[in-house]
């Protein structure tokens, strides 16, 4: 299996959720995937109006329920671990979360606080 090939989803599931787990996060009450947090932004063209895309973290870590710590963005290997910082440090300001990460599951991973 060449780690090039796998999705970003693939790589969330054989990857990082193993290790958040591992880590010791409880994956029922610690650990969101895939959470929507916007709804999109209205685009009006005369009397046409249309919903952009939501915005989604792959990850959000809860320390307790309703008090999140941190996010985590996937990237897939073909981008580098840094190319998710500066996605997950908007969704940070955006939500109040104090820590970012990024991951793409190879050896290094980035880390920042916002």
């Amino acid at each position: 299996m060449n780690k090039k090939d796998l999705s970003e989803r693939d790589i969330c599931t054989k990857y990082i959720t193993p290790s958040i787990t591992a880590a010791g996060w409880d994956i029922h009450t610690q650990i969101r995937e895939e959470v929507g947090f916007t709804d999109g932004r209205i685009q009006v063209r005369g009397k046409v109006y249309v919903r952009g895309k939501q915005k989604r973290a792959d990850y959000i870590l809860y320390y307790k329920p309703n008090i999140p710590i941190a996010i985590i963005e996937a990237k897939d290997n073909n981008h580098a671990v840094g190319a998710g910082i500066q996605q997950a440090l908007g969704y940070a300001r955006t939500l109040d979360i104090p820590f970012v990460f990024s991951s793409n599951a190879m050896p290094s991973c980035s880390m920042t606080r916002r």
